[in-house]
């Protein structure tokens, strides 16, 4: 029985960590993809080294609004070491360390998010 037990304590270890790594947006290894939302694939942007670099991605979604997608990353980012910088009309601004973090909302129907990561010397 007590192999059992272990056994299936590892198999969702396995399970929640494939998933977990599934829910951070590709390009950006810390920053999480918001609840409802895909990844564009396709157009994804990166150039530059960790101290100079430019990431950006696009995140989509037909049943989330932007007001909840806002929310999450207000109550989210701080939680791994973001500063909100503020808001300027349609984009959220992070700052951590030598890393700035742009969420803007480009449409509403359906949404679509550009999210650009940069690095600063």
């Amino acid at each position: 029985m007590r192999k059992f037990v272990l056994s299936a304590v590892l198999f969702f270890s396995l399970v929640v960590s494939a998933n977990a790594k599934e829910s951070f947006i590709d390009g950006m290894e810390d920053i999480p993809l918001a609840p409802n939302t895909n990844q564009i694939r396709g157009d994804n942007f990166s150039f530059g080294n960790e101290e100079t670099r430019l990431v950006e991605a696009y995140l989509t979604s037909k049943n989330i609004k932007e007001s909840a997608v806002e929310n999450f990353y207000l109550d989210t980012l701080p939680q791994l070491g973001w500063k909100f910088a503020g808001k300027s009309k349609k984009t959220l601004v992070f700052t951590r360390e030598q890393e700035e973090l742009d969420i803007h909302f480009e449409k509403t129907k359906p949404l679509l998010v550009r999210v650009t990561l940069t690095g600063r010397p």
